[in-house]
C-alpha cells in the first residue's frame, strides 16, 4: 500500500511526468535546451495570473513596514536559498536595515549550500523557528513551498498566524496543503517540470520572480525609488557620495555645484536634496512634506505643488 506522503506526492502537479521533455534523454545539447527554454516561457504568464494575489501580498507587506514590522521568508531547499537570497539583496540594493527582510531556511545555513536531510520534515521545527524570530502582528510571514506540503513551512505559518502575523503563501502548487495556513495565497501554475520534481527549475523562476516583485514594488511604496532610481542611497564610500550626486543631479536638472552644495546641507539626504531642489523648498518644508509622503519624493512634490502640508 502507498504511504500518504507518496499519495499526496503524486496529486501534485510539479512531481507530474512533462510529456514535452518525456524524451529529452535522447537530445543533444541544442534539443535539451530549447525545450527548457520552451518551458520556461511558460513561466512569466503564470506569474502574471498572480498579480493581484501578489498585489493584495505587497500591500501586507507595506502595512507591517509601517507599523515598525519585518518581512520574514521561511522556506526549505530551494525555496528557502530564494528566500535567503531575496533577503540578502535588499540591503545592498535599497540600503535597509538587515533586519527589515528576513529569511529563515530550514535546517539553517549549512542548508544553503548542501542538502540537511530531514530538516523540512517537522512542523514543530518550524515553529520554532518563528518564535526564536519573536514574531509579531506587526510582521508579515512569507511562506515558501513549491509542493505546498512541506511541514516545516507549514509549522511555521501555524505559529504566524498564532502570533497575529500577516501571512502569505508562495506556492507552484494551486489548492495545496500550504494555501489553507496563510491569509494571502500566490500560486502561480507553472505545470510539471521538465524533470520530473526537480522544482529548482520552473517553480523556482516563477518564486524567484514573485519574491523580486514582492520586495520591489514593496520598497517603491517605502518610498525608495523615485522615477526609476534608488535614492536612499548611505554615504559608505567616495563612489556611493558621487553616485549620489549624480543622481541628484539627472532627477532635478541641478548642476555638480549646486547638488553638492545642497547634499552636503542634508547630511548627505540623496531624498531630501532631490525634493529641496526640484520643489523650490527650505529644508525644513521638504522634511515636512516627505514626512507626510510617507518617504515617498512624487508625493511630497504634490503636496508642494497643491501649497500645503
Amino acid at each position: 500500500m502507498k504511504s500518504e506522503v507518496l499519495r499526496e506526492l503524486e496529486e501534485l502537479a510539479t512531481e507530474a511526468r512533462n510529456p514535452k521533455s518525456a524524451n529529452i534523454d535522447r537530445e543533444g545539447a541544442e534539443g535539451i535546451l530549447r525545450i527548457i527554454n520552451e518551458e520556461d516561457k511558460l513561466v512569466p504568464l503564470a506569474v502574471e495570473r498572480e498579480i493581484p494575489k501578489i498585489a493584495e501580498a505587497v500591500e501586507s507587506i507595506v502595512e507591517s513596514f509601517r507599523e515598525g514590522g519585518r518581512l520574514i521568508y521561511v522556506g526549505a531547499g530551494t525555496s528557502g536559498r530564494l528566500g535567503v537570497l531575496d533577503a540578502a539583496e535588499c540591503p545592498p540594493t535599497f540600503s535597509s536595515p538587515p533586519e527589515m527582510v528576513q529569511a529563515i531556511i530550514a535546517g539553517g545555513d549549512v542548508a544553503l549550500r548542501q542538502p540537511v536531510e530531514g530538516a523540512e520534515d517537522s512542523q514543530e521545527a518550524g515553529a520554532d523557528a518563528i518564535a526564536r524570530c519573536s514574531v509579531s502582528k506587526k510582521d508579515a510571514v512569507v511562506g515558501i513551498c513549491a509542493s505546498g506540503r512541506t511541514p516545516f513551512v507549514i509549522g511555521a505559518l501555524e505559529k504566524a498566524n498564532e502570533l497575529g502575523a500577516r501571512t502569505i503563501a508562495l506556492t507552484t502548487n494551486p489548492g495545496s496543503k500550504i494555501t489553507k495556513h496563510a491569509k494571502i495565497s500566490i500560486a502561480p501554475d507553472v505545470g510539471p517540470e521538465v524533470i520530473a520534481g526537480s522544482t529548482r527549475m520552473k517553480s523556482g523562476t516563477a518564486q524567484k520572480l514573485v519574491l523580486n516583485m514582492l520586495t520591489t514594488a514593496s520598497m517603491i511604496l517605502m518610498g525608495k525609488v523615485y522615477g526609476n532610481f534608488m535614492v536612499d542611497l548611505k554615504p559608505l564610500s567616495e563612489k556611493l557620495r558621487e553616485r549620489a550626486k549624480g543622481i541628484i543631479m539627472v532627477l532635478t536638472g541641478a548642476s555638480y555645484e549646486e547638488a553638492s552644495r545642497v547634499y552636503e546641507e542634508t547630511g548627505e539626504d540623496v531624498k531630501l536634496s532631490i525634493l529641496a531642489i526640484k520643489g523650490k523648498l527650505s529644508l525644513d518644508a521638504a522634511k515636512a512634506l516627505l514626512q507626510k509622503a510617507n518617504g515617498r519624493i512624487s508625493l511630497a512634490l504634490d503636496y508642494a505643488t497643491k501649497g500645503r502640508l
